[in-house]
């Protein structure tokens, strides 16, 4: 065995987009539900773990050997979900590793597989039901907050997805054959993964704190706007502009520039109340609740970096 192609369909009640794939998959109800792979360019293989499907030895084997060469299209998420698949205390090394992502990139091509498919002219492409097939299998739903499984036709589909992946990742391999990626790009991809891997750590307390103050800020801006005005929510600004109209102005916009040309000459409270919207419009600590969201369980964030 040369090289391995490899494809996930996995579960976890973390939200991938918010966290990335370092925390989710750290989540205990983590899974990988479809393993596809093909040894050599061969026959595609999709082993069906939510079934009770095994893996076979020789590719679990095949996953630690850094003289087998792994491939996947955005290599990061099969070789950190592997990690945690496999128990591993550590992320999986990344020099054996190569993400058919970059080749595309490195080519000036779309950094998703279907886009990058659809430029190469490929037959196999990805599958556009596969969103709907994922948001049923791999995503938390109201009513059913954990992963169940379907024994039904929708299920067949999503295996027949992940397959195809795994062709269409080939695909654009076989396409992009005669425009190598040079050896010391991918030395730099392997670093990249490594400062990835070990990630940055936090001051969580200055993070929690940070996200504290500004509750309790907005929470007195907002008492401060409504005792003045007795509208309900201070961030409607449809209410905010009929409450203005009502006191003798008016205005088509609430933006920073108008807001700033009428707090010129506003007269009270007008004036008072233009500025403590200012201050609540301000008020923002989405980038500390992002580090909320994508810090792992030892206090370090990861994947930030491409």
């Amino acid at each position: 065995m040369k090289t391995l192609s490899l494809d996930f369909e996995t579960f976890s009640s973390v939200d991938l987009m918010k966290c990335g794939v370092y925390k989710y998959s750290q989540s205990q109800d983590f899974k990988i539900l479809l393993f596809s792979y093909s040894v050599d360019g061969g026959e595609v293989m999709v082993v069906d773990l939510a079934n009770g499907e095994s893996v076979p030895q020789e590719i679990i084997d095949a996953l630690t050997d850094d003289s087998v060469q792994k491939w996947a299209f955005n290599a990061t998420f099969e070789r950190i979900c592997l990690s945690r698949w496999l128990g591993k205390t550590e992320y999986l090394n990344p020099k054996s590793w190569r993400c058919s992502m970059i080749w595309a990139a490195y080519m000036g091509l779309p950094l998703s597989l279907e886009g990058a498919g659809v430029v190469l002219g490929l037959e196999k492409k990805k599958l556009t039901e596969g969103r709907e097939l994922i948001r049923e299998f791999c995503v938390p739903q109201e009513h059913n907050p954990q992963f169940s499984l379907h024994e039904d036709s929708d299920w067949e589909r999503f295996k027949e997805y992940n397959r195809n992946d795994v062709e269409a990742e080939m695909a654009v391999q076989n396409r992009l054959a005669n425009f190598p990626v040079p050896d010391n790009i991918w030395d730099e991809y392997h670093l990249d993964q490594e400062i990835n891997d070990r990630g940055v750590q936090l001051d969580m307390t200055l993070v929690r704190r940070a996200v504290e103050a500004d509750s309790e800020s907005r929470t007195e801006l907002t008492r401060l706007i409504q005792e003045l005005t007795e509208i309900d929510n201070p961030n409607s600004v449809q209410q905010m502009k009929q409450w203005l109209a009502d006191n003798g102005m008016e205005t088509d916009t609430l933006g920073k520039k108008v807001v700033a040309e009428l707090l010129k000459d506003a007269p009270q409270p007008l004036g008072r109340v233009l500025s403590l919207r200012q201050s609540l419009a301000k008020s923002s600590v989405r980038k500390y609740t992002a580090m909320e969201n994508a810090v792992c369980a030892d206090g370090r964030t990861r994947g930030l970096f491409l």
